[in-house]
């Protein structure tokens, strides 16, 4: 009996001894707009076939700029130091006439009161087929955000599970290459 009160108090002191071990940080999901009407227009043209900047809204410091140009629109990533990261959608996902979903999510860890984006995930609808421009696909494109490299690493194609699988390549983006323009 002494032995097992003796082992008892050894295991317990030696727990109260080690080290706690961190959980990793949760990753959760902030949304932002995209829509025209919650962006602030930096330039507008109606001249051949129309062009458009506006600055939108993200979160912890960083912004999105969306272009559209020949019926083709594309997203930079401005961080809070306000350097451009342009993501180049229409060349790393499809030159087709295309168009962003109305919101942005950004995939973001909590690091203490400061909230960490680490991922972005948007809706691009692409027109492919020339022949039948009303039928679009609908992507999800997955970029990585870390200090030094914001692009694209994922374009996930339409399916039942599309969310969570751009959710789970997002999550794991940082350690990813980004992709190439296709050939």
């Amino acid at each position: 009996m002494k032995t097992l009160i003796t082992t008892l108090t050894l295991t317990a002191a030696l727990g109260f001894a080690l080290p706690a071990v961190a959980a990793p940080a949760k990753i959760d999901s902030i949304y932002t707009s995209l829509k025209t009407t919650d962006c602030k227009t930096l330039e507008f043209n109606e001249n051949e076939g129309g062009s458009y900047k506006g600055r939108c809204p993200g979160t912890a410091g960083y912004q999105l700029l969306s272009m559209e140009g020949d019926l083709r629109q594309s997203l930079t990533v401005i961080d809070p130091k306000g350097k451009e990261f342009p993501l180049d959608l229409w060349t790393n996902v499809s030159g087709g006439f295309s168009a962003l979903g109305e919101k942005a999510e950004w995939r973001v860890k909590k690091e203490g009161s400061k909230t960490k984006p680490i991922a972005l995930i948007v809706r691009f609808n692409v027109s492919e087929d020339p022949e039948k421009p009303e039928k679009t696909t609908s992507y999800l494109v997955v970029s990585k955000i870390t200090p030094t490299e914001i692009c694209v690493t994922d374009v996930v194609k339409p399916s039942s599970s599309a969310n969570e699988q751009a959710r789970t390549l997002a999550d794991r983006a940082a350690s990813k290459a980004c992709k190439t323009p296709p050939q």
